[in-house]
């Protein structure tokens, strides 16, 4: 009973897996009156700081997970192209705040890059930080994509920010496990983001003074953001323990009137594995959680105790705005709330995208011009209405934006130059790469590259790569059962497919949802798949590297072991990388190449995306049936062993129940029995 224990443990925890110098100083913000420097242990009650005197106000604006979103972007929203965001109309918003109150705060959540072309100079301009000093923020901290490139370039991007001398944010996290590093002895590279956070003065925390009110404001480092940085050698200790240690440290050290946490951890839906909700009741002496990560969008705040959790979703499409004011027992209240919408309707500061167009400027020169495009560049036109990036999420089914992503990795790697003739039998795209979407009308090389804007190859050229391994049949049946019955817990991690077709019906039992998978191939004929044979997969680098995650989690149940076309597994996914003529075939270039091909159906000169695509085509097929006959037929291996565990534990609840009944029994005989030999 233990190991089917462990087993059904395993089932639930893979549930949940499937959802980056020079010398010198920051030119730090003039109201930064005194810094955090190494966490100190300390008991601490609870309480906030003691309050000078009630009745003080604040305000505060907040962004989090703009992802290198500099520039405004048109994408879909409700069906219909809009454009949106923008740092220029961002810095019009937070002036027009300021201009009613000077002493707004402003800080942000992390994940402030990797998302435009502009990532691809992140190590050598730092744009993306430097930009969020151009609005005024005040602190910010580390999300997970800011080790997309590693941390040779989470380190260079940090010294070239402080090179620039431009005035910056202040920069905290609390969790970073120093002490445990250097106990099994500190890395290269390692030792190359310690030497850089020393250059750049990064602490637990900071106190800063806005309007008369003293403010700490301490930065925190999530689980998932860590399990979703696969390039991340730094090792972080627990969120919640680390963040109560560094409020106690404040409460020991400062004399503040607020505690702020900048958090990359996210809210979810199940409240019990909401991590800044799970913070929030940790450390309830928090005012205020600004929570990155998981882009969620609160219209009201999530409150917990005295402690609230405010969230402006991706991309700078909104800002956070919020006014505050200190009770008489020195906590404090949300007065005002409200997410602003950066529309197209907004004013643009000038000089702000001044700033942004020059970044911008080098892209072409030092990236785009090797892959033989320019930013600019019109790849085809569009008349279909894709899926809208959060489609991919929330609704479970085929998706004609995956189609296209996974059609696009099957025609690069069959079509590359040195092609090794072996056909690709299907590809896969995680909803959770996907960085955005395609609006109608001309679709350019920008656009592509926004949409799947990820990470870096082992050649340091930003862009993760393809991978190509092998599964056996055996295995994808696991990955389809795995996508149709777990994925609604981790929703990033949906898979849209090319040469692969399923059905499900989601009120069946987990890991027995899925009723029927096929092959597809070139000719579009069904190929039925056999569990012992080997077959091509294409997936990008960053999707391999998570992979694994679902091994370890289920404790070897759902085991996926990406093989060699000999059947050896593969220990490294960099050894599988998928090259042309020498070079990294980039995802991003492999979409791009797609589209380009299109014939011109108007004649034009360029190349329109087909109809095609217009229509869904049996990829994913939701069967929505509770007949008892369709929730019962074909059972698989995993739902008759968690029937068995059931069963079991059924049986045990019987027996049980038996031998309390004979035992109550027995005991009402001998109370009977003591009774009658009183009365004789």
């Amino acid at each position: 009973m233990r190991n089917k224990t462990r087993i059904l443990t395993g089932i639930l925890a893979a549930a949940l897996m499937l959802p980056l110098f020079a010398k010198g100083s920051v030119p730090v913000r003039a109201d930064i009156v005194s810094e955090g420097t190494d966490t100190v242990s300390a008991e601490t009650d609870g309480a906030s700081a003691e309050a000078e005197a009630p009745g003080k106000t604040v305000d505060i604006i907040f962004t989090h997970d703009t992802h290198s979103h500099l520039n405004t972007f048109s994408t879909v929203v409700n069906g219909e192209a809009v454009e949106v965001g923008g740092f220029a109309r961002i810095k019009t918003v937070i002036d027009g705040k300021k201009a009613e109150n000077p002493d707004a705060l402003v800080l942000d959540g992390g994940d402030f890059s990797m998302g435009t072309l502009v990532q691809t100079v992140y190590e050598e301009e730092a744009a993306e930080l430097r930009m969020l000093g151009v609005l005024g923020c005040d602190v910010t901290t580390l999300g997970n994509h800011e080790f997309d490139y590693r941390s040779s370039g989470l380190a260079n991007m940090l010294g070239s920010a402080v090179e620039s001398g431009d005035a910056l944010p202040a920069l905290v996290v609390c969790n970073v496990d120093w002490e445990t590093m250097e106990a099994a002895g500190i890395s290269e590279g390692q030792q190359k983001i310690r030497d850089a956070f020393d250059v750049y003065d990064v602490k637990d925390y900071v106190v800063l003074e806005k309007g008369g009110v003293d403010i700490a404001v301490v930065g925190v480092f999530g689980k998932d953001s860590l399990a979703c940085a696969p390039t991340c050698e730094l090792l972080f200790t627990d969120p919640v323990e680390a963040v109560k240690e560094t409020v106690a440290d404040i409460q020991k050290n400062e004399d503040v009137d607020m505690i702020v946490c900048v958090s990359h951890s996210g809210t979810w839906e199940d409240e019990s594995k909401s991590e800044d909700e799970i913070l929030a009741k940790g450390v309830p002496a928090l005012d205020l959680i600004i929570s990155g990560h998981t882009h969620t969008d609160l219209e009201e705040p999530i409150v917990h105790g005295d402690t609230y959790i405010v969230s402006t979703g991706e991309y700078g499409k909104k800002i956070g705005s919020l006014s505050m004011e200190q009770k008489s027992d020195g906590r404090w209240e949300m007065t005002e709330y409200e997410l602003i919408p950066i529309t197209a309707d907004l004013p643009a500061d000038e000089a702000t995208q001044e700033k942004v167009d020059s970044f911008f400027a080098a892209v072409d020169d030092t990236y785009l011009s090797a892959f033989g495009y320019t930013q600019e560049q019109v790849l085809a036109t569009n008349d279909v209405k894709f899926s809208a990036l959060d489609d991919l999420s929330l609704v479970h089914t085929e998706h004609n934006l995956g189609d296209l992503m996974s059609d696009a990795y099957v025609y690069a790697v069959e079509n590359a130059a040195d092609f090794d003739g072996v056909p690709v039998d299907f590809a896969v795209v995680p909803s959770g790469t996907v960085r955005d979407t395609y609006g109608t009308g001309e679709l350019t090389v920008e656009d592509v590259f926004n949409s799947f804007s990820l990470g870096i190859g082992p050649d340091g050229v930003p862009g993760y790569p393809l991978i190509s391994v092998y599964l056996t049949g055996a295995e994808i049946r696991t990955a389809v059962e795995i996508d149709a019955s777990v994925t609604d817990y981790m929703t990033t991690a949906r898979m849209y497919m090319s040469g692969l077709n399923f059905s499900y019906n989601p009120n069946r039992l987990i890991l027995n949802k899925v009723t029927d998978l096929y092959l597809v191939d070139a000719d579009g004929n069904r190929v039925e798949i056999e569990d012992d044979k080997l077959y091509r997969a294409v997936a990008d680098l960053y999707s391999g590297q998570m992979l694994s995650a679902v091994t370890d989690m289920s404790h070897g149940l759902l085991s996926i072991v990406p093989k060699y076309a000999d059947g050896t597994p593969i220990e490294d996914f960099e050894d599988v990388i998928v090259y042309e003529n020498g070079r990294e075939l980039k995802a991003w270039n492999a979409i791009a190449r797609y589209i380009e091909s299109f014939p011109d159906t108007d004649g034009n000169g360029i190349a329109n995306v087909p109809e095609y695509y217009e229509s869904l085509h049996d990829r994913k097929v939701v069967e929505d049936s509770r007949n008892i006959g369709d929730l019962l037929k074909n059972p698989s291996k995993y739902a008759v062993m968690i029937l068995i565990v059931i069963l079991i534990l059924i049986l045990l609840v019987v027996l049980i129940a038996v031998l309390v009944v004979k035992l109550i029994k027995r005991m009402r005989r001998k109370n009977a029995d003591t009774i009658k030999k009183r009365r004789s």
